[in-house]
């Protein structure tokens, strides 16, 4: 009887440590990155360097924000990198000094990424047609035109008000940190975010599709609309995430954003969001950014170089792909 008991009680201590790691295994990991690092280099606990790899991956993890609801809702968006070059370089167009008042330029990206986002998700909705074969022929689309626009040069001679966007900082005086507006732009996007997918029924229908699209079409969701939505948010906020990168570097680059959109993925499926939808947390999301983040930054300290980076990045992505198809399979 006794050995029943104590078997009874390891099953369950197992089960609660299987749950917690489930539940908390994200935070975790990225606890213990942080505490790797700074042994690893004394540079890294530095607030400076925090606030410097907060800074870098604003447009990322804005970027990876507005991915989680595509990839909710069992989709992928492969043009976010296009999307923020294109926003980028017609935002620039407009802040020139003098010309229009910041709030144009601004509002000039996010449309232009409102724009694309309703393109993408008309096809993807009523069209039915897979979303990556869509967004890889907006990838095209995109590029071309932000080269078109720009007439293939950068857009240069922004007008400051535009470029405190990206580089300004708020408070700190004299010779003391200040606090990046790029920052409080990542962290106001996501409590909104966070906001709309738990505490509204918008949010639940997001899920809803994810777990199951006949499902939730017989309970009365409009699937369509839902799905034209995500497109329209995901791009929106890469076109603000490319008004924020054309201020960062003071030019509206047609080139840029290469790569940007596996970066967002791979922040995605690192926070533990399916790619078969349905399941995942936008705070999972910011905390697969800060994980590839601190990653880049503590290679960067310890003078690794950046080709190892890649391949390490690769790594993590592949990882955390097979432990969501291990979970699935324990379901």
């Amino acid at each position: 009887m006794f050995r029943n008991l104590d078997a009874k009680s390891n099953m369950l201590k197992r089960n609660d440590a299987k749950s917690l790691l489930s539940k908390y295994g994200i935070l975790i990991a990225l606890v213990v990155l942080i505490v790797v690092l700074s042994i690893a280099t004394p540079n890294f606990l530095q607030i400076k360097n925090f606030l410097n790899v907060f800074r870098q991956i604003s447009i990322s993890a804005i970027l990876a924000i507005g991915a989680t609801f595509v990839v909710l809702t069992g989709g992928i968006d492969l043009s976010l990198g296009a999307v923020v070059a294109i926003t980028g370089v017609s935002a620039a167009m407009f802040a020139h000094p003098g010309e229009y008042p910041t709030v144009v330029p601004v509002l000039v990206g996010i449309g232009v990424g409102v724009l694309f986002g309703l393109f993408i998700g008309v096809i993807v909705a009523k069209a039915n047609v897979a979303s990556f074969i869509v967004t890889l022929g907006v990838t095209t689309i995109a590029r071309g035109g932000a080269l078109l626009i720009a007439d293939g040069r950068p857009v240069s001679n922004l007008d400051p008000s535009f470029n405190w966007i990206g580089n300004g900082e708020i408070g700190g005086a004299e010779g003391q940190i200040g606090f990046p507006v790029m920052i409080l732009i990542m962290l106001a996007v996501f409590l909104v975010v966070w906001f709309v997918l738990n505490k509204t029924k918008y949010g639940r229908y997001v899920y809803a599709i994810g777990g199951n699209e006949e499902a939730a079409y017989a309970s009365g969701v409009k699937v369509d609309r839902v799905k034209m939505s995500v497109y329209v948010i995901c791009s929106g906020l890469a076109g603000l995430a490319g008004v924020m990168q054309a201020a960062r570097i003071e030019v509206g680059q047609p080139s840029i954003g290469v790569g940007y959109e596996l970066d967002a993925i791979a922040a995605v499926v690192i926070g533990g969001t399916s790619l078969s939808g349905g399941v995942g947390t936008v705070v999972g999301t910011l905390i697969g950014a800060l994980i590839i983040g601190f990653i880049n930054n503590g290679l960067d300290l310890l003078n690794v170089s950046s080709y190892y980076q890649q391949i390490i990045k690769g790594l993590i992505i592949i990882g955390a792909v097979l432990l969501d198809v291990k979970t699935k399979q324990k379901r």
